[in-house]
């Protein structure tokens, strides 16, 4: 049974053996003790060599029985473990003065990479920051920010780790401490991530290797034959051809390296997403063409367009390639380096676009936008899409448009003019979206919707109906459904953001309600944008009988209307067809109770409907509160 190690007394066996205490208090302490080595470390490196960096200095933290002595003698703070400050202030010389010669002594690890998850924006700039701190700075912001030391302790144990100005870094250290959180799993290098190496650059490699040795090999032998026939320069045989010398690597971007998917991956593995993609398009046997291609995202340059919250970084590793070809006059690359799609257009106005695609799926993978025209745009399609038509959002009963397709690239479809033209989604003029229908090896009859919002890959389109008394909590479906379509057309331009980066747009039905003097029903939907990078945003409203477009009531950043914040509640003013003014309200599935409160008048009362209709003889301010099943008060998106 696992139990809890009191940090003051050691283990069983280890009594009377301070280096035995000091390895468990090691191997107790050894995820804080990592993660304050990660922050403190140089935050300039890749985040695979981070991360074993900052194993090995707490590896090698473990002192000789006679170091041990001298460090249990110096002062430790009164409700400190002496055997953890010891390791942590080993760890803290480490970092404070690397030598490369203990880079040799790391951690291997052969044919995997190791990074911390990726975070979103607030991670990358506190990564930033570190990056421009100096060595004791960012020791001081590690001792603060795991072992929640105060400045002067902070400085204190600098002090003992030989820091010439402890003072000052713990000052340097908190003017970036301020609004920071480093206890994400972004900045835990025991929470990492692995992924493969380039798997054909590695087989290639070994491939070299052996060919290398057997022209060794060869060589020699013909040298020692050469040498024992006594044949010389006069001899009258041709001089022996020496082998040509290999150039050395990382000199120019390798179109060789570039990895090239089997075209049936897709249907013999569980990863659909893009690295399931094959490499597509009549110029993918181009050097030339891919070398420029690999060339611009190696160096990027005032051509390089990013995406919010993408890292305009060169790739780590060989990118897979899944374009290159000409489309409609220019040249077009696309590439994709397991987090981000890479799309290069060659000669004048063209330049490299970057999206992050981290963990896309069978939808988010789907499509690729190859290149845009005016007001219309191509697509590569994934290889697991069968069938491709184009709709209008605003024409739910309308049929699909079949949408011409050859080897993945799509006729040219309507579609938003530029990424600073997000197009019609979001202005209520409707917009043209891809209806796509997935191969039966993937899945039977998967229909789904993509928005092209003026990135480089479209947003996923989902809804969930209203609830339903007799069932649990609905679950999103795909938006390609009848009812799905109407209730897109109708709320579909309240959406919260409708920008490039935009993973997935959802729509929720959180209530109908029936309006009084029989004026028929209104929908409360609440309608979520979720990005790649891990931010999103919200906005609810109403779709009232005969209003030309959705009435918004509220929104703003966040994870409400998610599977982590499942519960809302909206509110609006309505005047009814015989000129009445009314409140009206309405909350999600599990709100029992609606109060709302005027400047001088109060009205709470339960809502076994989750609704609300107050009649008022004017329009005020007011608070409204919504009161969950549970007793939890709720209240509205502002």
């Amino acid at each position: 049974m696992a139990g809890r190690i009191d940090a003051g007394t050691p283990p069983r066996g280890t009594a009377g053996r301070p280096v035995a205490e000091a390895e468990a208090a090691l191997v107790r302490h050894y995820r804080r003790l990592v993660r304050l080595a990660y922050l403190a470390l140089p935050a300039d490196r890749d985040r695979h060599s981070r991360v074993l960096a900052a194993h090995a200095a707490v590896q090698r933290a473990l002192p000789s029985r006679w170091t041990l002595r001298d460090l249990l003698a110096e002062p430790v703070g009164p409700d400190e473990d002496p055997l953890y400050a010891a390791l942590r202030q080993r760890v803290l010389r480490a970092a404070l003065r690397p030598r490369p010669g203990e880079r040799l002594l790391a951690p291997r690890v052969w044919g995997l990479r190791l990074f911390t998850p990726g975070g979103g924006e607030e991670d990358a700039a506190l990564d930033r920051g570190l990056a421009g701190l100096d060595a004791p700075a960012r020791a001081a912001f590690a001792l603060v920010a795991v072992d929640g030391l105060t400045p002067p302790q902070a400085a204190a144990a600098l002090r003992q780790a030989g820091s010439a100005e402890p003072d000052q870094a713990v000052e340097r250290a908190e003017r970036l401490r301020a609004g920071s959180e480093p206890g994400r799993p972004a900045f835990d290098p025991c929470a990492v991530r692995v992924q493969p190496t380039d798997l054909l650059r590695r087989r290639r490699a070994w491939g070299v290797s052996l060919g290398v040795v057997v022209l060794a090999l060869t060589t020699t032998a013909a040298v020692l034959a050469g040498a024992g026939s006594g044949s010389g320069s006069d001899g009258g045989g041709a001089p022996a051809a020496r082998p040509r010398s290999v150039p050395p690597a990382g000199t120019a971007p390798d179109p060789g390296r570039l990895v090239r998917t089997p075209a049936d991956r897709w249907q013999h593995t569980a990863r659909m997403d893009f690295s399931a993609w094959p490499a597509r398009g009549d110029r993918r046997d181009d050097p030339a063409l891919l070398g420029r291609a690999l060339a611009a995202w190696a160096q990027p340059g005032p051509q390089t367009r990013a995406e919010p919250g993408t890292d305009a970084a060169p790739p780590q590793g060989a990118p897979h390639l899944l374009f290159a070809g000409t489309v409609d006059g220019a040249a077009v690359v696309v590439l994709y380096d397991g987090g981000r799609l890479a799309r290069y257009t060659d000669g004048r106005g063209g330049g490299l676009d970057l999206a992050r695609v981290d963990d896309a799926g069978v939808t988010t993978a789907a499509a690729v936008v190859l290149r845009r025209q005016g007001t219309s745009a191509r697509y590569l399609l994934a290889p697991w899409i069968e069938a491709a038509d184009l709709r209008r959002s605003d024409q739910p009963d309308a049929p699909a448009k079949p949408l011409e397709r050859t080897d993945g690239v799509t006729a040219a479809a309507a579609a938003p003019a530029t990424a600073a033209s997000p197009g019609p989604l979001a202005d209520c003029r409707g917009a043209a979206v891809l209806q796509l229908r997935s191969s039966p090896a993937i899945a039977e009859k998967h229909v789904f919707l993509l928005a092209d919002l003026g990135g480089l890959v479209p947003a996923h389109l989902t809804y969930t109906p209203p609830p339903d008394r007799a069932q649990s909590a609905r679950e999103p479906r795909e938006a390609a459904g009848p009812d799905a379509l109407q209730a897109w057309a109708r709320g579909g331009c309240a959406v919260p953001d409708a920008s490039p980066g935009v993973k997935q747009l959802s729509l929720w039905t959180f209530a109908v309600q029936q309006l009084p003097q029989n004026a028929g029903a209104a929908s409360w939907v609440c309608l979520r944008a979720d990005r790649w990078d891990g931010d999103g945003s919200a906005a609810t409203a109403v779709l009232l009988p005969g209003a030309r477009g959705p009435q918004r009531t509220g929104g703003g950043s966040g994870r409400a209307c998610s599977r982590f914040e499942q519960d809302t509640v909206g509110w609006t003013w309505w005047r009814s067809p015989q000129g009445t003014e009314f409140l009206l309200a309405a909350g999600s599935r599990r709100v029992a109770r609606i109060g709302v409160k005027g400047p001088d008048w109060t009205a709470d009362r339960p809502a076994p409907d989750h609704t609300l209709a107050v009649e008022r003889p004017t329009r005020a301010a007011v608070t409204v509160e919504a009161v969950l099943d549970g007793g939890t008060r709720i209240a509205p998106l502002h």
